[in-house]
Parts: C-alpha cells; sequence; structure tokens
C-alpha cells in the first residue's frame, strides 16, 4: 500500500516527543494502544491519529523550526543548510563525491520543481473556485480536475509541468521500496517529456544505475522533504536556492582543485557583481559559466536595487555536460532563464556575434589549449595569439572580443598575468595600450576551496571616454586586497560584507559615482596610475608595484622616546638573561657538575 509519510510521524519521533523508549512506543502499538500502518519492519503513527495537543506541538515545532532557517541570512548563520548537508553527507559512505554531487542535486531540483507545481495548482484550484472570476471560474469538480492537469496553465505561468508520478508527494510514498532508483528516473524522463524545450537532456537520470543503496537514496528524498514553509513558495525558492548555492559549495571544497572547475566562491562572484553594477535588460556573458553563480549574483544584486532579474539576457556556454546541466538547474531554481550552450569557447564560440554589456567570468587558470585549431581570421585575435601552453590570453581577448561599444568585464586570473613576460607579456601590453585596462585589484590567497593559489581580479571598459562613469580615459585604478579579508577556517578566507562595500566603494569614488565621496590615492591600498605610470613599470599589473606601502599610524610619540623606551626594555632583558644563566650555574653546582 502506497502512504503519503508527510501525514505520518516514526516511533523514534514519537519517543522523543513523549520521553520514551522506542520499545515502549512499540508495545502500545503491539497491544493496540495506539493505531499505526506498519511499513517493512517498521511502524508509522498518523498525526491525524495523535491527541490535539501533540499536533499543536508538531504544529508549533514546524514553524518554529521555519522562522528559525529564514531569518538566517549572514554566512556564518547556515544552520539549517548545515543540518542537510551534515545529513546528507553521512548517507554518503564510499561514493565518489562528484558522482553524489549529481545523485543530490538532482534531487533538490526535483523537490523545487514539484514545490513550485503544487503552488500554480493551489492557484489554479482557487481561481476555478471564485465565483467572480470569470475566466477560470468552474462548478463541475470534474471540469476543474481537467484544468488542474492542463499543461498550459502552468507553462504560461513560468512553471514546469510536472507530471503525477514525478511530483514529491507521489515520491514520498516510494522511499522505502528498492526500485526507489527506477522510479527517480522515471520521474525525470516523465518531465522532460512534458518540458522539451527547457530540460530536454539536462535532468540527472542516474539514480537506477548508481553504487548508492536504495534505502540511502529513499533518506535523501525523508531529508530533502523537510524544506517546506507552510506554501509560501516565494520563501521556499529563496531558501532552496541557497541550499543548492550551499551545498555546490561543499561539492566544491570536498572535490578540491576539480571544485573550482564549477564553483567560484561566493565572496568573489559578489565582489565582481558589485562593481560591474549590472541593471535591468543588460545582455551579460558568461563564456565558463560553471554552475552559473554569476548569473545567479546578477540576479540577486537587481533585485536589492528594486530591478527585475528576469530581465537580464543571460548568455552562458560551458565545456562539461554535467556541469552544464548544474547550471540550468541552478538557474531554474532562481526562477531564472536564459541560453546555455555545450562547447568549448577556444575553439566553438557558441556567440559569436553577441555584444554583451558585461561579461563575467572565472576561466580556467593557466590552461593548455591548441592554437592551430582557430581559424586564420578569428576575430576575437586582436593583440596576438597566445602561447599553447597558457590560454589566460586567449581568455582575456575573448572577453573583450564581446564588449558592446559600452560595455565591462569582470573577471578572475592568476596572479601570474599580472606580470609574466616574454608573449603574453607583449599582449598584455598591447591590451594595456588600448586603454581596456580599468580596475586591478590583488586578492588573499585561500579564497578558493582548498586551493591557495593567489589570485587577482581584472575589469575592462570599453569606453572609459564615454561611458556612464566619468571620463578616464589613459587611467587604470589598482587596488591591493591581500590584507583585506575573514578566515574562516584554516583553508580559506574570505571577504565579508563589509570587505566588499569597502573595496567597491573605492572603485565607485574613483569613478566619480554619485553620492559617493571624492576619491583619494591611500597607501597600501589604492592608487589611480596613468597610462605613462604603468610603461615606466614595464607594463606590469601587480597592484602593490603602485599602492605602496601602508602609511604607518601617528600614535603621537617620538622616535626619541621611542627608541629610549626600547633600549630600556632591552637592557632589562638582558639583566634577566644574566640572572638566569647565574641560576642556572648554581643548581649544576648543587648537582655536580
Amino acid at each position: 500500500m502506497s502512504i503519503n509519510k508527510s501525514e505520518f510521524i516514526t516511533v523514534a519521533e514519537m519517543a522523543k516527543m513523549l520521553g520514551l523508549t522506542r520499545a515502549a512506543i512499540n508495545k502500545q502499538i503491539s497491544e493496540g494502544k495506539m493505531p499505526a500502518e506498519k511499513v517493512g519492519r517498521n511502524y508509522l503513527i498518523p498525526k491525524t491519529a495523535l491527541p490535539a495537543d501533540l499536533q499543536e506541538r508538531i504544529r508549533k515545532g514546524q514553524k518554529e523550526a521555519t522562522k528559525n532557517v529564514i531569518e538566517k541570512s549572514h554566512h556564518h548563520d547556515l544552520d539549517f543548510e548545515k543540518e542537510l548537508w551534515a545529513a546528507a553527507d553521512k548517507l554518503r559512505g564510499n561514493i565518489d563525491v562528484s558522482e553524489y554531487k549529481n545523485i543530490v542535486l538532482g534531487l533538490l531540483f526535483l523537490k523545487y520543481i514539484s514545490d513550485a507545481f503544487y503552488k500554480r495548482r493551489e492557484e489554479l484550484d482557487a481561481l476555478t473556485r471564485d465565483p467572480k472570476n470569470e475566466d477560470f471560474y468552474v462548478k463541475d469538480d470534474k471540469a476543474r480536475a481537467q484544468i488542474l492537469e492542463t499543461k498550459d496553465f502552468y507553462k504560461s505561468a513560468g512553471v514546469f509541468y510536472v507530471p503525477e508520478k514525478s511530483r514529491w508527494e507521489y515520491l514520498q510514498t516510494k522511499t522505502m521500496q528498492s526500485d526507489i532508483g527506477q522510479v527517480l528516473d522515471k520521474a525525470m524522463d516523465l518531465i522532460e517529456e512534458d518540458n522539451r524545450a527547457e530540460l530536454e537532456g539536462v535532468l540527472p537520470k542516474i539514480y537506477t544505475k548508481t553504487i548508492l543503496d536504495h534505502a540511502v537514496i529513499g533518506e535523501l528524498v525523508n531529508i530533502f522533504s523537510r524544506i517546506s514553509f507552510d506554501h509560501d513558495f516565494d520563501r521556499e525558492k529563496d531558501i532552496l536556492g541557497r541550499i543548492y548555492e550551499y551545498f555546490l559549495g561543499q561539492f566544491a571544497s570536498a572535490e578540491g582543485r576539480r571544485g573550482g572547475e564549477f564553483f567560484t566562491p561566493r565572496s568573489i562572484v559578489k565582489l565582481l557583481v558589485e562593481i560591474l553594477e549590472p541593471y535591468e535588460n543588460a545582455r551579460v556573458l558568461d563564456p565558463s559559466c560553471g554552475s552559473g553563480g554569476m548569473f545567479v549574483s546578477m540576479a540577486e544584486y537587481l533585485r536589492e536595487h528594486k530591478q527585475d532579474p528576469s530581465k537580464l539576457a543571460i548568455n552562458g556556454q560551458e565545456s562539461n555536460q554535467t556541469t552544464l546541466r548544474l547550471a540550468k538547474m541552478n538557474l531554474a531554481i532562481r526562477g531564472l532563464s536564459g541560453k546555455i550552450e555545450l562547447g568549448n569557447s577556444y575553439y566553438q564560440d557558441k556567440f559569436p556575434h553577441l555584444q554583451a554589456d558585461f561579461v563575467i567570468a572565472n576561466p580556467p587558470f593557466n590552461a593548455e589549449w591548441e592554437p592551430s585549431k582557430l581559424a586564420d581570421n578569428d576575430p576575437r585575435i586582436t593583440l596576438g595569439t597566445p602561447p599553447s601552453g597558457n590560454a589566460n590570453f586567449m581568455w582575456i581577448q575573448h572577453f573583450a572580443h564581446h564588449l558592446a561599444p559600452s560595455g565591462y568585464a569582470g573577471f578572475v586570473m592568476p596572479n601570474g598575468a599580472l606580470a609574466v613576460s616574454g608573449k603574453e607579456g607583449d599582449l598584455r601590453q598591447k591590451l594595456i595600450e588600448a586603454d581596456l585596462v580599468e580596475v586591478i585589484i590583488s586578492c588573499p590567497p585561500k579564497l578558493f576551496y582548498n586551493v591557495a593559489l593567489p589570485v587577482s581580479l581584472w575589469f575592462l571598459a570599453k569606453n572609459k571616454s564615454g561611458d556612464r562613469f566619468r571620463k578616464r580615459s589613459g587611467e587604470t585604478l589598482f587596488i591591493d586586497a591581500r590584507e583585506v579579508f575573514e578566515q574562516i577556517s584554516r583553508k580559506q578566507v574570505v571577504f565579508n560584507p563589509e570587505h566588499i562595500q569597502k573595496i567597491a566603494n573605492a572603485v565607485r569614488a574613483w569613478r566619480g559615482e554619485s553620492g559617493t565621496e571624492e576619491y583619494k590615492d591611500v597607501s597600501g591600498f589604492c592608487k589611480s596610475a596613468t597610462l605613462e605610470e604603468i610603461k615606466k613599470n614595464g607594463y606590469v599589473l601587480t597592484p602593490g608595484r603602485y599602492v605602496g606601502l601602508a602609511d604607518a599610524e601617528d600614535d603621537g610619540i617620538s622616535f626619541e622616546d621611542k627608541m629610549q623606551k626600547l633600549s630600556n626594555e632591552l637592557r632589562g632583558a638582558f639583566a634577566k638573561g644574566q640572572e638566569l644563566e647565574k641560576h642556572i650555574e648554581q643548581n649544576l653546582k648543587e648537582l655536580g657538575f
């Protein structure tokens, strides 16, 4: 018999609530004193059979948990995400993390589209029962049921239609079955069949062939069933997005260096977006989009600035099929859509004619590539062909090529690109002489998961003399942020919100944006340099070369007084050392040495 497990509680949960042992609860059930359904070897107790006060305790507990999750926003307050992650990670066993990632994130996506479907279904049900609604009202229950299963009424609202055997409530009834993997794969197939234009080839169908035990898969479904917010789907969507991002970050950390291929730490992305300052109707390109985090952060920026995130024209390219699926699911969970294409950006530019208002990216660092695969007249190669051993300046030319006449690019580069000589140094010189380099920010090490490689953020501007900011032709802003960070673990640091605003505000002031303070160079932190100064420094873009050392704070004590104090302290240390020597000598004599 199939049951909806959300309507029941387990023996363990009942025992905890009443302060009894599980054996005591099982005895009550076996003696017929407590109603229960036997599922496999275990019992489930229907909530409706509980006394009213217990039902109220369960309801209040759920509401309090919901409130606690929703109110947590700072990156240290991720208890709900952490709790879900800890539970999911505990079930992983020996399965490779790269495989487990797709299993877990696929289930999260399935939970999201099911709940979006249920939300729309509730709306339609209410509309069909409202006599004042001339478009939807029907008296007949059969006609109403037909409307609730009409796909177009979901798709017109931007919601995926979810077939009955793909809905979360149905999947919950199958969690104890040995064929749960087949049930999930079939659920994914059915969803793709009904939403081919948006989801064909996107959803993972890996649950039958995985070595993960069927009981573990069932438990994962149960864990994610806890994500429920009393039909307030807008809040649930936000939480689901946060959970998806948190899980991506945890998987990236677990995979180490490979994790950086699909996930850029949030604080880096946030800083890039704060400096680019995107707006509605902007055309955005990320040609190495990973799991789509750059697009998500841009959408959040628009929402924070009272603009419509759905009006971003999103264009992304990703060379890894599995990662591309993660990106499409990530966007869908956030209610975003766009063109995400599969292909290697070096050789298959999927957007050859796109002129983007913003290019944002974290491309592979120092990657080998094959210049011979490019056409002789490739329009992107305006500075020269980079060496086969390092594609950094291939990426930079790709970004510059796709900029609209007043477009901006913000991207991550390894620090080596700032000062490398030879062929790449020549390419960097030409880029600088073309007056495309707007801002360079050096970052602290350990920003990436388990990778200490130091990086810098580069910003290009296509039209410094006539874009939305002050005329700044021939100028470049250098920021040294190597000492600006918060340590969150032995292996990782982040930019916290205050750091991000400190850096972004320096850029805004330098650009002359309204509402900002007058820009001033700050020793050890920021310096506005001219093309002539950069030329004198051999076209090297390392910020530390320009900003210099931070000024020492004047504590009001003269140099002579400081020296006198230090001298007295040193003499005192010498005297203590002599006393200690005498004490040691005396002890040695007493011991006969």
